[in-house]
């Protein structure tokens, strides 16, 4: 199965999931979209209105300012996979449950585990806090940091910098500095993979020998 076909599996599950209470009332639920192999990866809170309706991430106004902000950082939005912490639309757009969290985090591991991307961009912070859990999203924004093998930046919400006005040049600022935070990541797996020990050789396999024939003694 290939990387992109494992996606697409993944977003077959989630469209008929009942693990937890968010698909109850909900029209769509949205799995993510982009590329399997997108370096890098913007994960979010939750679904809204309109993404509920469409099933895809980031459609409304939080979805065109974040087109805006890629298109800062020299991005298109096809060129990378956006997801979400959760898969349904919380009702009247509550804050996502711890429970919801964890039924949705099994797809959104799969996910990254299959993309595999260079830089993990979190978009507010209930997905900071699934590698940040004791950090402020006000004081750690922008600052990209590894955690084991993935380097993660950590950014306020779009819908941030909309509600408050104050907020959107800080987020501009941040994402400005992606090209250089990716290829930062790109010098540190080379690096890596120029580190890692060859491949063991495995020893070349020599033809069976041919059974000799059994001479009868007359």
């Amino acid at each position: 199965m290939t990387a992109a076909e494992e996606l697409a599996q993944i977003a077959a599950e989630v469209n008929v999931c009942t693990q937890c209470k968010l698909h109850r009332g909900t029209i769509k639920a949205v799995p993510g979209e982009g590329p399997a192999t997108a370096k890098i990866m913007f994960i979010g809170e939750a679904p809204g209105f309109n993404e509920d309706r469409q099933g895809r991430p980031f459609v409304g106004a939080s979805g065109q300012f974040l087109s805006e902000l890629l298109a800062l950082a020299g991005l298109r939005r096809q060129d990378v996979f956006i997801a979400n912490v959760v898969k349904h639309r919380p009702p009247n757009n509550r804050d996502p449950e711890p429970d919801e969290i964890a039924a949705c985090g099994l797809f959104l591991e799969r996910q990254i585990n299959v993309i595999d991307p260079r830089v993990i961009v979190t978009l507010g912070r209930f997905s900071m806090a699934k590698w940040f859990p004791n950090e402020r999203i006000t004081r750690i924004h922008g600052q990209p940091r590894w955690v084991g093998e993935r380097l993660i930046v950590p950014m306020m919400h779009p819908a941030a910098a909309l509600h408050q006005p104050q907020n959107r040049p800080l987020l501009e600022a941040d994402f400005q500095r992606l090209p250089d935070i990716l290829a930062q990541a790109e010098r540190e797996y080379a690096k890596r993979a120029a580190a890692a020990p060859p491949p063991v050789a495995a020893a070349p396999s020599t033809p069976d020998e041919p059974e000799l024939e059994q001479l009868s003694m007359f």
